[in-house]
């Protein structure tokens, strides 16, 4: 069978309108190649892991193929993706949750290697290769309105939109401005309450509880100027972390609060300076 390491994205900081691309929903799940040949389908996640079994409706006859798209459980109030759904329908050998796997690209069909091909003659080969069912779609997409396709994702609270170049090739594991992802992040402010011994990280506390820890998107110069004011506000340590009056305080992107009230995947924007 045949793995193909995933186009990467590259991201941009703001929602964007351009003849030369389309743009997608971005799906909110895990990626996952499908590869079949001969008759034998396995299915892989980006870094090659082997998750056949996990996913055995995805197991269906057809013709050799290897297919690009995210795997999600969908809210069954809202249809819009739901990460947690995902993770625990990943994780659990006993859930039934249903899944949708969402293509969004074909990398070969039958004989043929479609990389080199241009992005909109991939989805051609894409709509006549695979037809809807409720466990497996193909994505939708919009021409050249990057910016109306926002403002509908954002309505629906949904996590962002992937650009992508009409004559772009597919890359493989590698990042080019072929494809774009924007992120329709959340926004909070925290007190930073403490920090990891081992690799970087700051607590974020609110409400008077840590919500998560930042470990990306802080610059050298303002981890050093938080360590330079933080030592004389030590509380005390543990195994893991040593703790500070949370009185430095900072604004961070994240994308969305977990059902248990934590931030997922913190990035530190700045620094909130006292009046």
């Amino acid at each position: 069978m045949q793995f193909i390491y995933p186009m990467l994205l590259e991201q941009a900081d703001k929602p964007f309108s351009d003849g030369r691309y389309v743009f997608e929903p971005k799906i909110d799940g895990h990626r996952l190649i499908l590869s079949r040949k001969n008759g034998v389908t396995r299915l892989y996640t980006r870094h090659n892991n082997d998750v056949t079994d996990k996913y055995p409706e995805l197991i269906t006859d057809g013709p050799d193929i290897v297919l690009d798209g995210e795997l999600a459980v969908m809210d069954p109030d809202t249809g819009i993706p739901d990460f947690e759904l995902t993770m625990k329908r990943f994780q659990s050998k006993r859930s039934q949750l249903p899944i949708s796997y969402v293509v969004f690209d074909v990398l070969r069909y039958e004989d043929s290697d479609l990389r080199c091909l241009p992005l909109l003659e991939r989805k051609a080969v894409l709509d006549q290769a695979i037809t809807d069912t409720p466990t497996m779609s193909k994505i939708a997409y919009i021409d050249g309105r990057g910016e109306d396709l926002w403002d509908a994702i954002v309505a629906r609270d949904m996590e962002g939109i992937v650009a992508k170049k009409k004559d772009g090739r597919y890359h493989a594991d590698k990042r080019t401005d072929d494809f774009v992802k924007i992120i329709n992040y959340c926004y909070a402010d925290v007190n930073i309450s403490g920090w990891r011994k081992g690799d970087f990280g700051w607590l974020a506390h609110v409400d008077g509880r840590t919500v998560g820890v930042i470990e990306l998107g802080v610059p050298p110069t303002h981890k050093q100027a938080f360590f330079s004011v933080a030592k004389p506000l030590i509380t005390g340590e543990d195994r893991d972390f040593i703790y500070v009056q949370p009185l430095i305080k900072a604004r961070v992107k994240f994308r969305n609060w977990t059902k248990s009230g934590m931030l997922r995947s913190p990035v530190f924007a700045n620094f909130i300076l006292s009046a």
